[in-house]
């Protein structure tokens, strides 16, 4: 999508708490119509924008979620200042990484492969796009949250106010900051840790709408517990630091603090052990090898109020199951420190992109490739999981085209080449296996998600299969594709289908919001005609896929607790996992975490949200947590 980066926001973050709820307005949510769900998207860049409906009042007050912490004054551009220009790249940059040659037939050498001279060279190293100096997070954009009077994140902002914000994701990603965690039927020497982008198709349903084909078992008594809380971390100086990355193993729930990562019990909560940090976390992959290893980038130094930001520049190496630091690695062009927009790992292969171009290095550490002074063109960033992507730039601002290259993670070979239509600025990697992209087509999302079209493409041939239609005023899928290509979240894909959830709207009761799931064939780009209803009061979105189902988080309404549900591949069955507790106290440590904003992992009957930005506490009584985890017995 072609969006400026937003101004920083005002406001320094909220959070919840266990205890008496604080007072909140009452909710006044506007109703919309919902969807024409039985239709499949016409072809073009989306819907016409449907009126919206008259707003209704909300009659029960329900507990309205915290705001998500926001960027601090100082990132980004001034405030107060007029939306600015998009960032100037330079004619056809010195780019890094792949040949900008096209691959040649299958079987035939290809030229300039990765590994040949040129790291080090002078001329490398412009500052990026996205490398602001923020305290705390140079690299990363920060989506503005729902409105406080909105139950389930609410519907998206006004369209005048996105485009202004047109830059946003969530990170939750944010998603990143993402939604993660490891899906199974994976055999090719690695866990997939996302539950929103990448996956491959897992297993296959059992074809009688039952969960038999997924890992996650409904338990007996689905009735679930506050199993701990993490405090959140003391944060000086006003400021906001990222706290992005958690992961889920056998026995710890691993969670990015203030420069450190810390593993704990996944019952008890106790910390099992920490690896401290030179700086803050920026970016944290969403993958893990089969031996739990995973890869993270952040900055050398803690920012200051005279140094903001020290660029993230260090390339690191994590046993989640040891809980240690293996080894940190960085790139220069010349004598300058590479500061890296975006990491992922698939395979034993760890990749980082940039604007400076991409490099890559073995789990073992070694070397192989990093960015080249006779590229023209530079790898933006990676996808990862189950095959490398590369989301490749070439040409200036006014004349970009993007090259989406399936490469091999050991040589950097490429594979297969699917090169967008030019005007396309920025692309996101939804999965590499099937390789599924979302771009905003000619701006026309017009609501900050990064998306208006999905593109199915074959990763063999690098031919498209599909294109699909995803209307940003019916679908609530998010993507940055900025600089982080792989933060995408509130969607799946598994079994050869895209998984997106549908925008709230009106439901049977009064004032109430519901909405839906829908699946689209990637071989067709039609609807499947599966539908799965999140019910009154209730927003559903995909977290991931279980083999052939599908594992769905569903944001409560101001009196119930949320749930966690598997929804068969075939029949569209939905099966309760986990019921969280209704009670106020943890209702509101709850919905101050929404699938958009923060981190959200489920296995084996445990569902933990953390954030990933830590602000300073507004007053001394607030209670705010890093991490929740709930559990059934």
């Amino acid at each position: 999508m072609t969006q400026p980066p937003p101004p920083p926001p005002q406001q320094p973050p909220q959070g919840g708490g266990f205890g008496p709820p604080q007072d909140q307005p009452p909710q006044t949510p506007p109703p919309a119509a919902g969807p024409d769900l039985g239709k499949s998207p016409q072809p073009g860049y989306g819907y016409p924008q449907a009126p919206q409906a008259p707003q209704a009042p909300q009659t029960p007050p329900p507990a309205a979620p915290q705001n998500p912490p926001q960027p601090p004054a100082g990132y980004g551009y001034p405030q107060g200042a007029p939306a600015p220009q998009p960032p100037q790249t330079p004619q056809t940059p010195p780019g890094y990484g792949y040949p900008g040659q096209q691959p040649g037939p299958y079987g035939q050498p290809q030229q300039a492969p990765y590994g040949q001279p040129g790291y080090g060279q002078p001329g490398f190293g412009q500052p990026g796009y996205g490398q602001q100096p923020g305290y705390g997070y140079p690299q990363q954009t920060m989506p503005h949250p729902p409105h406080a009077g909105q139950p389930g994140g609410g519907k998206k902002l006004n369209a005048q106010m996105l485009i202004i914000v047109a830059a946003v994701v969530a990170i939750a990603l944010i998603i990143g900051g993402g939604v993660w965690y490891a899906s199974s039927g994976k055999d090719d020497g690695k866990k997939d840790d996302t539950a929103s982008s990448s996956g491959g198709t897992g297993g296959t349903d059992d074809g009688n709408g039952g969960t038999t084909s997924g890992k996650e078992k409904a338990p007996s008594d689905p009735s679930a517990k506050v199993l701990f809380q993490v405090p959140a971390p003391e944060v000086k100086n006003d400021s906001t630091v990222v706290v992005s990355g958690s992961w889920l193993t056998d026995k710890a729930y691993v969670k990015s603090g203030i420069a450190r990562i810390v593993g704990y019990d996944r019952d008890k909560g106790g910390e099992l052990w920490k690896i401290p940090l030179a700086g803050p976390v920026c970016q944290a992959s969403r993958h893990v090898t089969d031996d739990n290893l995973t890869a993270v980038l952040y900055q050398p130094a803690m920012p200051t109020k005279a140094d903001p930001s020290h660029g993230c520049s260090q390339i690191a190496l994590i046993d989640l199951d040891a809980g240690k630091r293996l080894w940190t690695k960085t790139v220069k062009t010349g004598d300058q420190l590479i500061n890296f927009d975006n990491i992922t790992l698939s395979g034993k292969t760890v990749a980082v992109g940039s604007t400076s171009g991409g490099a890559a290095f073995d789990v073992s550490g070694k070397l192989l490739w990093s960015p080249k002074p006779a590229d023209s063109c530079y790898d933006a960033g990676y996808g990862g999981g189950d095959k490398l992507v590369a989301v490749r730039k070439c040409g200036s601002y006014d004349q970009r085209q993007l090259h989406i290259q399936t490469i091999d993670p050991k040589s950097g070979k490429v594979i297969s080449e699917y090169k967008m239509t030019e005007g396309i600025e920025y692309a996101s990697i939804v999965s590499t296996n099937p390789l599924v992209v979302a771009a905003d087509v000619g701006d026309s999302a017009g609501d900050g998600s990064g998306i208006s079209d999905f593109f199915s493409i074959d990763g063999k041939t690098g031919k498209l299969r599909t294109r699909i239609s995803a209307p940003g005023e019916q679908f609530a899928a998010r993507c940055e594709g900025i600089t982080r290509v792989e933060a995408c979240n509130l969607l799946a894909v598994g079994n050869d289908r895209l998984y997106l959830p549908t925008e709230e709207h009106d439901g049977t009761g009064k004032y109430s919001q519901t909405n839906e799931i829908v699946a689209f064939d990637l071989a067709t780009g039609k609807q499947t005609g599966q539908r799965a209803d999140a019910g009154d009061g209730y927003t559903i979105s995909p977290l991931r896929m279980d083999g052939g189902n599908l594992i769905a988080y569903k944001r409560p309404p101001y009196d119930k607790g949320g749930q966690v549900v598997s929804i068969s591949g075939s029949g569209f069955k939905e099966t309760t996992l986990l019921q969280n507790p209704a009670t106020d106290a943890v209702r509101d440590v709850e919905t101050s975490m929404s699938p958009e904003y923060s981190e959200f992992l489920y296995a084996d009957g445990h569902l933990f949200m953390s954030k990933v930005y830590a602000s300073k506490r507004s007053t001394v009584r607030d209670k705010e947590y890093l991490a929740v985890g709930f559990g059934t017995s």
